[in-house]
C-alpha cells in the first residue's frame, strides 16, 4: 500500500505536522482579541465543536497510515472532510461579514481548497487496494 503509491509517505508525514501545528493554531484563533460578539463565539464554537476534533481524528489517521493500516486512510478521509466542512463555509461567511475579512477569510478558504486536494488524494481508489488490514 504505502511505498508503491507516490507521494503516500510524504502526504502522510505532512497530514500528521500539519494537524499536530493546528491544535495549538486553532486555540490561537479561536479565542482572539475579539470579545463575546457573534463572530467571537462562532469561532470558538467552530474550534469546539469541529476543528480540533478534525485535527485530533487527523492525528490518529497519520498514525494509521504510518503503520499502513487501511482504515488510516478511510480517517484521513474523514478528518479532510470535517475540516473541509468547516473551512469553506467559515471562510465565506468571514469574506461577507468579518471586519478583517482578507486575511482569515481568505486563509480559512485557501485551506479549504488544500483539503479539497488532499481529499482527491486520499480517495484515490489505489489506497483501498493490498496492504495490511
Amino acid at each position: 500500500m504505502g511505498p508503491r503509491l507516490r507521494g503516500y509517505w510524504l502526504m502522510t508525514w505532512m497530514g500528521l505536522v500539519g494537524n499536530l501545528m493546528a491544535l495549538p493554531l486553532i486555540g490561537l484563533f479561536a479565542f482572539r482579541r475579539e470579545e463575546l460578539t457573534g463572530l467571537g463565539i462562532t469561532n470558538i464554537a467552530l474550534a469546539f465543536s469541529l476543528a480540533w476534533p478534525a485535527a485530533i481524528v487527523g492525528i490518529v489517521a497519520s498514525a494509521g497510515l504510518l503503520a499502513q493500516r487501511r482504515w488510516g486512510v478511510i480517517l484521513s478521509i474523514v478528518a479532510l472532510s470535517m475540516a473541509l466542512g468547516g473551512a469553506l463555509p467559515y471562510g465565506i461567511v468571514r469574506l461577507v461579514l468579518g471586519p478583517d475579512a482578507p486575511t482569515l477569510g481568505i486563509t480559512a478558504v485557501l485551506l479549504g481548497l488544500v483539503n479539497v486536494l488532499a481529499l482527491i488524494y486520499w480517495c484515490r481508489p489505489a489506497h483501498r487496494r493490498g496492504g495490511r488490514l
